[in-house]
C-alpha cells in the first residue's frame, strides 16, 4: 500500500497528478463532493444560527460497478446513470507481457506470461475491492480487439464471479447507446482475446529475437518489429527509387484561343516533344495557321459522394486538408468518442446504423432539401475489414458545430460533412471535350471543361487528393462546330519527368492498408514509433532551383525565356535515416521472410480468422 493519499475532486486530474508523483502516493478522484445537504428537506437550522445539515453522498456502495479504460470515457457515462452505477477506469491494460523478460514460454505452447506493473498495482488493489462489494460488475471496454483483452485481464486479475460479471459494448457513449447496451450484455470474445494476444505473442518475439542481432552486428539501443520495420523497408525502398530515378525533359504544348463572341479559353496538344528542335519545329509550323472547331461533344455525367470515415481515410483526410499528423488526429478523435461527440474511431467499416441514415437523411432535408437527399449502403473494398463497428460519425447528426477545442472542432467538422455527404444526392456535371484543327498540319489541340448543374453532394463535401498535378477543369464558353478561332499564342514549355514522391504520414497509412499490413489500431503506434527510435525523419529541405526553358509563339514570331522552378523538396515527408537504411538493409539480408510484405500481411489475416 502507497504511504501517501491525495484525494482530488476529478478522475482526469488524478490521473495527470499521479504522472507527476511517485509509488509512494496514492491519487484517487472524490468525484467532486462527498458531502451536500440533503435532496430531501430544507437541511438548514433556521432557528440555530442557519446552521446547515450535511449528508454524505451515498457512492461508495453502488450496486453496479462499471469499469472502463479510461477517465474521460468514464465521466461521460457517469452522466447517463443513476446512482446504483459507479464507473471507474482501468487506465488501460492493467496486465501486459513484463518489459524486462521475454514473457513468453516458447517450449510451453508458446504460453504468455502476464503481470500487473508497478503503478497499476494499488489500482487494481482499489477495483478488487469495489467489485467484491458490488452486486454486478459490468466491463465496458472498448468494442475491438485490444478492448476485449482488456476487459479479459480485469476479470481474470480482479477474479470476478462469472455469474455476477457482465460484458457490455457500445460504439457511441450517447444514453441511448449505454442504456441498449446493458439491456444486451454478452459474455467475454475469446476469439478476440486469442487475436489480440497471438499479435502481442508474435510482436514480442519477432522483437525480442531480433533486436540483440541488431545489438550484436551493428549498435545498442536498436530495435526492430513485425510492423514497424515492413513500415520503414517500405520508406527506404522509396528513397532509393527517388536517388535512382532520371529525370527526363520533355516539351509541352498550351495554346490560347479566341472564339467569335471574344471569348478565351486554353487548350493543348495531347502529346509532348522530345526535344527543343522538335517543339521549336512545331512552333513555327503554326504561324499563320488558321484555326476552327473540329469536333464538339458534350455530354451529361455525375460525381457520386466517398463513404463515410474509417480509421484510415479520416487520418489521410485530417493530414491533407487539416495538416494534422495521424498521432494527433487519433488523439483528437479518441476525445470526441470519449465526449459522446462521434463514434468509435478505430474501425474498418464503412456502415451506419439505420437510425444514423435515418437521422442524416431528416437532417440533410431541413438543411439542404428532399432533392439533396438519397440515402445509400457502401460496401467495405478491403479484404481484411474486422470488427462489426459503424463507420465514424456524429453521435447526433443536427449538430453541425461543436463549442470546444479549435483542433477538435475543426476535425468534428470533417466527419460531420463527410458523413452528412455521404447520404447525398450525385452532383449532376455537363462536360465538353472539343478538338481544334489547323488548316496546314495534322496536329489537333483538345481543351474539356465542366458545367455544374446541380451541386447535389459537394454542397458539403469534396474528397481530397495526394495528387499535386490534378487538374481541374474550368468551364469552356460557348463553341460549335467549324466556328473559326483566333490564336493568342501558343507556348512549349520544358517540363522535367518527376520521382515517385516520397511518403507522407497519410499516404504510408494508404499504403500500408492496400498491402493488407496492420490494422486500425496500429497506423498511428507505427509512425510514432519509427520517427521516435530515428530510424525515419520529417525532411526540412525546401529543394534547390532547376532552370527551364519556355518557347512562345506569338504575333507570327518565336520567343524563348529562361524560368526558374523549384524541385526536390521533402518538407514535411517521411526520410529514412542513416540508422533506418543501415538495419532495413542487414534485416532484408537476413531475415527476408519477417521483412516480406505477403508474410506481415497474411499474418494479419491469420489474425482476422482467429477473431471469427
Amino acid at each position: 500500500m502507497a504511504k501517501n493519499l491525495v484525494i482530488v475532486e476529478s478522475p482526469a486530474k488524478a490521473k495527470t497528478i499521479e504522472k507527476f508523483l511517485g509509488s509512494d502516493f496514492q491519487v484517487e478522484s472524490s468525484y467532486g463532493h462527498i458531502a451536500d445537504l440533503p435532496s430531501k428537506e430544507i437541511g438548514v437550522d433556521v432557528e440555530n444560527g442557519f446552521k446547515p445539515k450535511y449528508e454524505e453522498k451515498n457512492r461508495a456502495m453502488a450496486k453496479n460497478l462499471v469499469i472502463v479504460e479510461s477517465p474521460a470515457k468514464a465521466k461521460t457515462i457517469e452522466k447517463f446513470l443513476g446512482s446504483d452505477f459507479q464507473v471507474e477506469s482501468s487506465y488501460g491494460h492493467i496486465a501486459d507481457l513484463p518489459s524486462k523478460e521475454i514473457g513468453v514460454d516458447v517450449e510451453n505452447g508458446f504460453k504468455p506470461k502476464y503481470e500487473v506493473s508497478s503503478d497499476k498495482k494499488a489500482l487494481v488493489s482499489k477495483l478488487k475491492t469495489l467489485s467484491k462489494n458490488a452486486d454486478m460488475v459490468w466491463l465496458a471496454s472498448d468494442e475491438d480487439r485490444e478492448g476485449e483483452a482488456i476487459s479479459w485481464h480485469l476479470a481474470e486479475e480482479l477474479k470476478l464471479d462469472t455469474k455476477k460479471t457482465k460484458r457490455i459494448v457500445f460504439h457511441e457513449i450517447t444514453k441511448t447507446a449505454i442504456l441498449k447496451a446493458i439491456d444486451n450484455p454478452r459474455e467475454i470474445d475469446y476469439n478476440l482475446v486469442n487475436a489480440q494476444q497471438a499479435r502481442r505473442v508474435l510482436d514480442r518475439l519477432v522483437g525480442y529475437e531480433l533486436s540483440p542481432v541488431l545489438w550484436r552486428k551493428i549498435k545498442g539501443g536498436l530495435s526492430a518489429g513485425r510492423v514497424q520495420s515492413v513500415s520503414v523497408r517500405l520508406i527506404v525502398e522509396r528513397e532509393r527509387e527517388i536517388q535512382n530515378f532520371n529525370a527526363v525533359a520533355t516539351y509541352s504544348i498550351v495554346a490560347e484561343f479566341v472564339n467569335e463572341a471574344g471569348k478565351a479559353f486554353k487548350a493543348k496538344l495531347p502529346k509532348n516533344f522530345n526535344t527543343k528542335k522538335e517543339a521549336e519545329d512545331f512552333l513555327n509550323k503554326n504561324i499563320g495557321s488558321q484555326y476552327q472547331v473540329a469536333d464538339l461533344e458534350t455530354k451529361p455525367t455525375k460525381k457520386s459522394p466517398t463513404a463515410p470515415f474509417t480509421t484510415s481515410p479520416l487520418q489521410q483526410e485530417a493530414a491533407r486538408k487539416l495538416y494534422l499528423p495521424v498521432g494527433i488526429t487519433m488523439q483528437l478523435a479518441q476525445r470526441l468518442y470519449e465526449a459522446g461527440l462521434i463514434t468509435y474511431m478505430r474501425t474498418d467499416s464503412v456502415n451506419l446504423s439505420a437510425e444514423a441514415m435515418s437521422a442524416a437523411e431528416a437532417e440533410i432535408i431541413k438543411s439542404y432539401g428532399k432533392e439533396f437527399s438519397k440515402p445509400r449502403t457502401f460496401t467495405n473494398k478491403n479484404k481484411g475489414a474486422q470488427e462489426a463497428h459503424e463507420a465514424i460519425r456524429p453521435t447526433d447528426m443536427s449538430r453541425h458545430t461543436v463549442n470546444i477545442d479549435r483542433d477538435q472542432a475543426r476535425l468534428y467538422d470533417l466527419i460531420w460533412k463527410r458523413t452528412l455527404a455521404s447520404q447525398m444526392s450525385d452532383a449532376q456535371l455537363e462536360r465538353t471535350n472539343v478538338k481544334i484543327e489547323a488548316n496546314n498540319h495534322d496536329e489537333i489541340f483538345t481543351a474539356s471543361g465542366e458545367v455544374l448543374l446541380f451541386e447535389g453532394f459537394l454542397k458539403v463535401y469534396l474528397e481530397g487528393h495526394d495528387d499535386d498535378e490534378e487538374e481541374q477543369e474550368g468551364m469552356l464558353p460557348a463553341l460549335k462546330v467549324n466556328e473559326k478561332l483566333a490564336n493568342n499564342y501558343i507556348t512549349a514549355t520544358e517540363r522535367y519527368s518527376r520521382p515517385p514522391a516520397r511518403y507522407t504520414e497519410a499516404s504510408l497509412v494508404k499504403k500500408l492498408e492496400e498491402l493488407g499490413i496492420g490494422r486500425p489500431s496500429t497506423y498511428a503506434p507505427t509512425i510514432s514509433t519509427i520517427i521516435n527510435r530515428n530510424y525515419v525523419e520529417k525532411g526540412t529541405l525546401e529543394g534547390q532551383e532547376r532552370n527551364y526553358t519556355q518557347l512562345t509563339l506569338q504575333n507570327s514570331k518565336v520567343g524563348e525565356k529562361l524560368l526558374k522552378e523549384n524541385t526536390g523538396s521533402d518538407k514535411g515527408k517521411l526520410v529514412p535515416t542513416d540508422i533506418g537504411t543501415i538495419v532495413t538493409d542487414f534485416l532484408v539480408k537476413n531475415f527476408g521472410n519477417i521483412l516480406d510484405y505477403n508474410f506481415t500481411a497474411k499474418v494479419e489475416q491469420d489474425f482476422d480468422e482467429i477473431a471469427e
